[in-house]
């Protein structure tokens, strides 16, 4: 899926990269199918700490129902199928999937110090002067 297709509009998150999906799709009990897939794609967003700009790589599997039958539809694992369907629609479900995964806080590295809450210096540069004149802690 492009990352510039129609589906993801409305979405906080832009991807750089293409969504790529791999999966199967398995017809699972009465009118119901299995989808188990492996998603990947990169997406831009900011370090919760100091706001640098940041590529995240969001990868995982899915492992989800399709399904017609009411009973099951109130289960967020199952996305509703029409009746009688001869070509199932993955759209929606990519996108939901894919935008579940992506992180609400990226960090742009693990040990991201982020700014001095005093001086607003960004602490990844070294220490500011506030913290340099012992005035915080």
């Amino acid at each position: 899926m492009a990352p510039d297709d129609p589906s993801l509009e409305g979405l906080r998150t832009v991807f750089l990269e293409p969504i790529d999906v791999q999966g199967v799709l398995s017809v699972a009990a009465g009118e119901s199918f299995r989808w188990q897939a492996h998603l990947r794609t990169v997406a831009a967003g900011e370090c919760r700490r100091c706001l640098s700009p940041v590529a995240t790589v969001v990868e995982d599997d899915v492992d989800v129902m399709f399904s017609s039958d009411p009973d099951l539809l109130d289960d967020p694992g199952v996305y509703e199928m029409p009746v009688n369907v001869v070509t199932l629609d993955l759209t929606t479900a990519i996108r939901e999937e894919t935008a579940l995964r992506v992180p609400a806080f990226p960090l742009c590295r693990p040990d991201c110090k982020g700014f001095c809450p005093t001086c607003g210096a960004d602490l990844n540069a070294g220490p500011c002067e506030c913290t340099a004149s012992g005035s915080t802690s």
